[in-house]
């Protein structure tokens, strides 16, 4: 399960919330469907290469977040998508997209861009001039 998932070291951003925010999108965007099996903690922090603890606390806030269930026979599995925010901010469209989610999704896909193109060996320079080009032609 750990395609699609990986945790950058160099980032400003903690493995955990890296982690959280990954498996977090792939459950929005319907790439792990309700009742799909989840990684054991010690498998995914294996896999990663990281520490069992870290790969527990992502998993905390994704159940804190209704996202993910953990049982004990069943290990942790995928609970659904998370429900539509009850409460529209002030001013805006009746069913446009939270602010929030949008936010965590476009993170999950800079970071990921990022290190697709560090394992590349793209520098920081290489990385914006792509992404500058990219914009401009959509602008166009």
């Amino acid at each position: 399960m750990t395609a699609g998932i990986s945790v950058d070291l160099a980032s400003a951003t903690p493995p955990y919330e890296q982690i959280r925010t990954q498996i977090s999108s792939l459950i929005v965007l319907g790439a792990l469907e309700p009742g799909t099996r989840l990684p054991t903690v010690r498998r995914l922090a294996a896999d990663l290469g990281i520490a069992a603890g870290t790969v527990a606390r992502a998993y905390r806030e994704l159940e804190q977040s209704g996202l993910i269930d953990t049982r004990r026979r069943n290990g942790t599995v995928v609970a659904g998508t998370p429900a539509p925010a009850t409460q529209e901010p002030a001013g805006a469209l009746v069913g446009a997209p939270v602010p929030g989610a949008v936010a965590a999704e476009v993170t999950t896909a800079v970071e990921h861009y990022i290190a697709e193109g560090r394992r590349a060996g793209f520098d920081d320079a290489a990385l914006l001039a792509i992404l500058r080009t990219k914009l401009s032609q959509q602008d166009g």
